[in-house]
């Protein structure tokens, strides 16, 4: 069942079209029949529970074909309607207030009691939900509303579209609501996906017309039904999250980082048995090896791809890290290091048909890396593990992107001026426009409105100190894409867009932090395909808070690799792993892939779905498939082009026909 195989919950209205909604709903494979009879006793035993007067009793639950989940309004009709594949729901009733968490692992009723109970309002309960780590969605009950929110960090999303007969629906995912909705796709924000980078606020545009997506660090109100009726007043956003002033020092940061990062780990993989990290040997995966060894597991699984690269130093120090972590400890779980040889791994652009197995929320330009992403968590399955982590989010946490020291250059030009200097010179920036980058006060508008261009992208010796890196328009869009494109960046910029935040560089760090997050999505997808949890636990908002709050100057340095990283792992990490300075591409690979497949490409481009949308040049992609060194190859990226080709044609193919999930409504229940 191409583009299914994810999780994914939906919010409901209490009325009898919210149910018929539910009964819309696709589950797997699976079918109803393969439901249990003690299934359906739970079912029909806590369904009366949730309209009991004991105040103390827990919202309905029931495993509906084995399949999905369903929190109930207190009538009994669906609230909450999970199909969890992965992911725990947790949830409470007190009284008319009701919690619910899906995230990575299940919530005691002792914590969901402390969290709900005696609360009046959302912002205490906010206050409350910012001790607890991991990354969940939250979806609560309060005051006559229910309102629902993601995580700051972009990984968990909202959704919302209004229904023709519910009225206004929510789900993580937007395809849920596309196929509930039957909104047809969107060409604009179809063509917007084909750039390799896309800034806020563009980034929320939705594939799909009618569905709409909530942003990071912004909640949704959905207010309740009128009695009597089933008009309900829209939804509304309300800002939930701001980020931390940056004011601690190192040393400070460096504790709430460590404590950060290591609640993060166990909420993911504490009390599991057999668990697996990818170990690049960059600092990134070897940090949360230690982590994770930190946690207790009976066996840990260490994955390495090795480099086709003689010249790559990443399996050198994925072996040091082993070695390490062997050294000296009699009560250390069982390690077992798993290289894959070089010649194993596919080159990008391997096996692209093979896309169609997950319906990813948009096209990502990592889709072309598909299958080697799927081959190290195979293998990581293989080895019997129950959860793997990997270092994403590190990079764009931690590294710190040059546009940072317009922020410093405010309140302290000496020590901006420095540092940066520092940096232009490890980079080749030219002193005169390096002065006028940073000299620069061009306002969000009209940077964004500004922002894609029909040049070449920058060069390396191009300053970067702006809102963020303009994006070039590639030689095998059509007109019309370039049209459509450019309207997009002038429409949102004639609408006064608001930046993440007033500060230059805080906004494109968090930018950079919530567009890695959407590209992790693409691996929990594969993961869920193989049958593996996969986390990124960086991507945690306790993780990004603890980094925002640390002082901008010692944060990040020209001449100190992720020094708040380095030091936060002290005591973690041996300090022989912390002292690497340098990174790994994999360039070459991305390169060879075009020319290994070329074949692939080619029948992509015959048949291209893009092209039917009117928005690429079919005959210029099959020429370049044909040349896979050209130099408008090395110059422009292919990758996202492919990955809109391929999404699109998962996109139009995802959903079965329509079967019901839910037990029927009983006949007490089937009016307003």
């Amino acid at each position: 069942m191409p583009g299914l195989l994810r999780d994914y919950f939906v919010v409901l209205p209490d009325s009898v079209a919210g149910h018929a909604v539910a009964g819309q709903l696709p589950a797997s494979d699976a079918t109803a029949s393969d439901a249990t009879a003690s299934d359906a006793t739970a079912s029909d035993a806590t369904a009366s529970d949730a309209t009991a007067p004991d105040a103390t009793a827990p919202l309905a639950t029931a495993a509906v074909g084995g399949v999905l989940t369903v929190v109930a309004h207190p009538s009994g009709r669906p609230w909450v309607v999970a199909r969890p594949l992965v992911r725990k729901v947790s949830h409470l009733r007190r009284g008319d207030d009701a919690l619910v968490l899906i995230g990575p692992d299940r919530v005691p009723e002792a914590v969901l009691a402390g969290l709900l109970d005696g609360v009046r309002d959302r912002a205490a309960l906010e206050r409350r939900l910012a001790r607890l780590p991991g990354l969940h969605h939250v979806i609560a009950h309060l005051s006559g509303e229910t309102w629902i929110r993601g995580t700051a960090s972009g990984l968990r999303r909202i959704y919302h579209a209004r229904h023709a007969e519910a009225g206004s629906i929510a789900s993580d995912r937007p395809a849920v609501l596309a196929h509930l909705t039957g909104a047809p796709l969107d060409d604009g924000a179809l063509a917007l996906r084909m750039l390799d980078f896309l800034p806020h606020p563009l980034s929320r545009r939705v594939l799909w017309r009618g569905v709409h997506e909530t942003g990071a660090g912004y909640g949704l109100a959905l207010p309740l039904a009128a009695p009597g009726t089933a008009a309900t007043p829209g939804p509304r956003e309300y800002r939930w999250w701001e980020p931390p002033p940056p004011e601690l020092s190192l040393a400070e940061g460096t504790r709430r980082l460590g404590d950060a990062v290591a609640a993060s780990v166990r909420a993911h993989v504490g009390g599991l048995d057999r668990i697996s990290c990818e170990l690049s040997g960059g600092l990134d995966s070897t940090t949360l090896t230690f982590a994770a060894r930190a946690t207790g597991p009976a066996e840990l699984s260490l994955l390495t791809v090795a480099a086709r690269d003689r010249y790559s130093e990443d399996e050198t120090w994925a072996l040091r890290a082993v070695e390490a972590a062997h050294g000296g400890h009699t009560d250390a779980p069982a390690l077992a290091h798993h290289i894959i040889p070089a010649d194993q791994a596919p080159y990008f652009y391997a096996d692209l048909a093979s896309t169609a197995a997950e319906l990813n929320d948009e096209p990502l330009p990592v889709a072309p890396g598909r299958a080697r992403a799927h081959l190290l968590l195979s293998r990581a399955h293989a080895t019997g593990s129950r959860y793997h982590l990997t270092g994403y989010g590190g990079d764009e946490l931690f590294l710190g992107l040059p546009h940072a020291y317009q922020d410093l250059f405010h309140g302290n030009p000496l020590t901006a001026w420095n540092h940066l200097s520092g940096l232009r010179h490890q980079l080749g920036w030219p002193l005169l426009p390096t002065l006028k980058a940073l000299l620069n006060r061009s306002t969000f508008p009209r940077w964004l409105a500004g922002a894609v261009t029909t040049e070449p992208q920058p060069v390396t010796r191009t300053p970067l100190l702006s809102w963020g890196v303009r994006q070039s328009l590639r030689p095998w869009f059509t007109d019309h894409a370039n049209a459509l494109i450019t309207e997009e960046f002038r429409a949102a910029a004639a609408g006064q867009a608001e930046p993440i935040d007033r500060w230059r560089g805080r906004h494109v760090d968090i930018d950079a932090v919530r567009m890695g997050a959407r590209h992790f999505q693409a691996m929990e997808d594969i993961g869920m395909t193989i049958g593996l949890p996969v986390a990124a636990p960086f991507y945690d908002d306790r993780v990004l808070e603890a980094t925002l709050a640390v002082r901008l100057e010692e944060r990040i340095s020209p001449w100190r690799y992720k020094p708040l990283l380095v030091e936060a792992m002290r005591g973690v990490v041996p300090d022989e792993l912390l002292a690497r300075t340098t990174k790994d591409h994999m360039s070459s690979d991305e390169h060879q892939g075009l020319r290994e497949h070329a074949p692939e490409l080619a029948d992509l481009w015959t048949d291209s779905r893009l092209a039917d949308h009117g928005l690429v040049d079919a005959r210029h992609l099959l020429r370049l498939a044909a040349e896979p060194f050209s130099p408008v190859l090395v110059e422009h990226s292919i990758s996202s082009t492919v990955a809109g080709e391929t999404w699109l044609r998962t996109a139009e193919n995802a959903w079965p026909a329509p079967h019901s999930t839910l037990p029927t409504l009983p006949t007490s229940e089937a009016s307003l």
